[in-house]
């Protein structure tokens, strides 16, 4: 059965930071590309960044260029999600994604 369990979000002050983590269990991890999504209230669902299987090469939305980095680690079956900086405005379900499965998604709350 593959799972896919998030942790690491939370309530954050604007220009905080939080690191997000998903496990992925019952799957070959080290084979296919990662991505981390997000969907805000009332709002689609938006690719974040995504990560290759091979190379590491990674793909950022503009909007969070040079303040996000995404990164995996194939020994835990792991991929992290570095938010820094972070703005009111990306309060959102954060969720990751291999395939076809997804995880159940972390909160993440930039509030005041």
């Amino acid at each position: 059965q593959v799972q896919l369990v998030e942790s690491g979000g939370g309530l954050v002050q604007p220009g905080g930071s939080l690191r997000l983590s998903c496990v992925v269990l019952g799957f070959p991890f080290s084979i296919y590309d990662m991505r981390w999504y997000r969907q805000a209230p009332g709002k689609g669902r938006e690719l974040v960044a995504d990560i290759s299987s091979t190379s590491g090469s990674t793909v950022y939305v503009d909007s969070v260029k040079g303040r996000f980095t995404i990164s995996r680690d194939n020994a835990k079956n792991t991929v992290y999600l570095q938010m820094n900086s972070l703005k009111p405005e990306e309060t959102a379900v954060y969720s990751c994604n291999v395939q076809f499965y997804w995880g159940q998604g972390t909160q993440v709350t930039v509030s005041s």
